[in-house]
């Protein structure tokens, strides 16, 4: 792993993955010859596969999965709490997962959802559904503009 100046507590990082600093990363996993930009937060809990480019500024958390080959644009936001309340006892981790080869464009933000293989999210999107794989969504909320 080339590493400058970033802040990585208790990772499993591959050898070859690729850091730029700075960055807030603590107990994830990030794959094989994956790229991070830098100004990302990736929480804990959260896996990268390999071959991914993860932009600037973005901010991964707790319950998200990334599969192989994905491409997260600039000031992507993840979302795990679709009921945010401060100090909530009652919260429950709500999960999202991005398979393989899909691409989710710059300013996008993603409630829990799942995103198909080789879909597409269209930058400054909302998305709010599951996506289907081969599909691409764009807008707020996000709707199928092509499959």
């Amino acid at each position: 792993m080339k590493e400058h100046n970033a802040q990585i507590r208790n990772c499993k990082i591959a050898d070859d993955a690729i850091i730029i600093q700075p960055i807030n990363a603590y107990e994830c996993e990030i794959g094989e010859n994956t790229f991070i930009g830098p100004f990302c937060e990736i929480q804990r809990g959260v896996k990268i596969g390999k071959n991914c480019r993860i932009q600037s500024h973005t901010f991964i958390c707790e319950g998200v999965t990334i599969e192989d080959n994905c491409f997260i644009g600039h000031g992507v936001i993840f979302i795990n709490d679709v009921n945010p309340i401060a100090n909530n006892p009652n919260w429950l981790l709500k999960e999202t997962v991005i398979r393989r080869g899909a691409s989710i464009g710059s300013n996008a933000t993603l409630l829990p959802v799942t995103v198909g293989e080789n879909a597409k999210i269209g930058a400054g999107a909302v998305v709010t559904k599951d996506v289907l794989k081969n599909t691409t969504v764009v807008g707020n909320p996000a709707r199928v503009l092509k499959k």
